[in-house]
């Protein structure tokens, strides 16, 4: 097996290798033995970490007491649904927040559907539904077919996802790449687009992970798996230019020693870190990534340029263009860590902007050197706000499906169709009745309430005592003392009042 193989994604011996990526690929021998048995050890034996990797360089062997409590990630969470069930209103009038969301991390058990939003992946899914399963059914191109066979067992061996030959994850693999090759037959199939797939299958489902294949290869990184690689050499020029800005020791080293950057930043750029970081940074990366566009991915690059080869008491260990390759193929890890590669990246003074500014300088550079570009990519999206302001979407297009569907027993059981069902809209229109008829009869017995009093307060008041004639000598007289009163001091008290109606 291929050196870049043998730690699970881990630096190729030589970058520039995916230059060749529209040639088939050689058969190296694979570390798979079976479905079961990976490098000598059964998977059984194994347990995989929180990301799913049983082995690697990519394992995660921190410890899990720096995980964040359980009531935060719930907090977090909460907030994440709330954007997402509303999330145009949040784009367009509090992307700052979202902005800052992502730089925290976006939780684990919504990233995949976070990344088909900010990607633009949902609104395009819905704008050509029916499109993937379209491509899935053709047979596709032979030549395109055999590559990507080839390629399935060297993406993540020692995830669980891809560990089996033919698994699932293999096969939703070989779909979304395939498919790819017809979407785009022009541009067919380049060897780095394989981990940025398997990466998104981790989250996904095979329809999703495709259109957010398309929108990276079309809004993120156009061109850069195009015939030639003309963008990714580009690039590469103006993370050249903007490390003189950053780190002056670093970038007077490499062009001392001449190191063209396309040695060492073709992978990095074009699988998008995800075979050279350990897990945890790559999942923070990808998050500020489909956030803030590709400045993100310069901005990597520039802080390991920098930890590596930014200070003079670190070149002494690299004289030469060989010692420093090999320092670049061996990051140190102290520098690929989650908590410091995160904040060092936020801190580095490179917008958008500045990347633009740079790539007009290098592509005119580029065009008075070499002429003009043979490919032509579309302009490069910096980012989700960017993404959507160019596409708006409509509510229909961001509104979310359920991802559970619970089928009705009658669909598998027959038998039961027999017995009597409730029907709920019928249930909820008899008591939506009654309630209004119960409604109406207070109201009446109301009405008829108050209709009495005023009738008895009427007859009360028109009504003339009549005088006792057998009154007693010790009584006075009615007629001197008791004359007929109106008015509701005659009236019965409420409690007498309901007693008596």
């Amino acid at each position: 097996m291929d050196t870049d193989q043998e730690e699970n994604g881990g630096q190729s011996a030589d970058s520039g290798s995916l230059l060749g990526t529209k040639e088939s690929l050689a058969d190296g021998e694979s570390s798979i033995g079976s479905d079961s048995e990976i490098n000598g050890f059964t998977v059984d034996d194994k347990q995989p970490d929180k990301y799913g990797f049983i082995g690697g360089a990519q394992q995660d062997i921190s410890d899990s007491a720096a995980d964040i409590p359980p009531e935060v990630l719930r907090q977090r969470e909460g907030k994440w649904l709330d954007m997402l069930n509303n999330w145009d209103k949040w784009m367009l009038k509090r992307h700052k927040k979202v902005r800052l969301r992502c730089q925290k991390g976006i939780p684990d058990a919504l990233r995949g559907r976070a990344w088909l939003y900010l990607s633009g992946g949902k609104v395009k899914r819905e704008q050509n539904r029916g499109k993937f399963e379209e491509l899935d059914s053709q047979e596709g191109d032979p030549m395109w077919r055999d590559v990507i066979e080839k390629d399935l067992y060297r993406q993540f061996p020692f995830h669980e996802m891809f560990v089996a030959r033919g698994g699932h994850g293999q096969q939703d693999l070989y779909r979304v790449l395939m498919a790819y090759t017809l979407y785009r037959p022009e541009e067919g199939y380049c060897q780095a687009q394989a981990p940025i797939a398997a990466v998104l299958l981790m989250h996904m489902p095979a329809e999703d992970a495709f259109w957010g294949l398309v929108q990276i290869c079309e809004k993120y990184l156009p061109g850069y798996y195009s015939a030639g690689l003309e963008a990714i050499q580009l690039d590469g020029e103006i993370l050249f230019a903007l490390l003189r800005r950053v780190s002056p020791v670093a970038h007077r080293h490499l062009k001392k020693h001449s190191i063209d950057p396309i040695l060492y930043m073709t992978e990095w750029f074009m699988c998008a870190f995800s075979r050279t970081l350990p897990w945890a940074s790559v999942l923070r990366i990808w998050d500020l990534f489909f956030c803030e566009g590709v400045k993100i991915i310069f901005r990597v690059g520039l802080v390991l340029l920098k930890c590596m080869l930014g200070t003079q008491e670190k070149l002494k260990a690299c004289q030469g263009q060989y010692e420093t390759m090999e320092l670049l193929r061996t990051l140190d890890p102290r520098y690929l860590q989650e908590g410091f590669l995160v904040r060092e990246v936020l801190e580095v003074p490179v917008s958008e902007r500045d990347v633009e500014k740079e790539h007009q300088t290098q592509l005119k550079r580029w065009m008075e050197n070499r002429g003009e570009l043979r490919y032509k990519s579309p302009p490069r999206m910096h980012g989700a706000k960017a993404i959507m302001t160019a596409d708006p979407p409509s509510r229909q297009d961001l509104r979310q499906n359920p991802t559970i569907i619970v089928q009705n027993p009658l669909d598998y059981e027959p038998h039961l169709q027999s017995i009597p069902q409730p029907d709920a809209e019928d249930d909820w229109t008899k008591g939506k009745k009654a309630s209004v008829r119960k409604s109406k009869e207070e109201k009446k017995e109301k009405k008829e309430k108050k209709e009495k009093i005023h009738s008895w307060r009427s007859k009360k008041a028109s009504q003339q005592d009549i005088p006792n004639p057998y009154a007693l000598p010790n009584e006075p007289s009615p007629l001197l003392n008791h004359t007929p009163r109106q008015g509701s001091d005659q009236s019965l008290s409420g409690s007498e009042l309901d007693t008596y109606l």
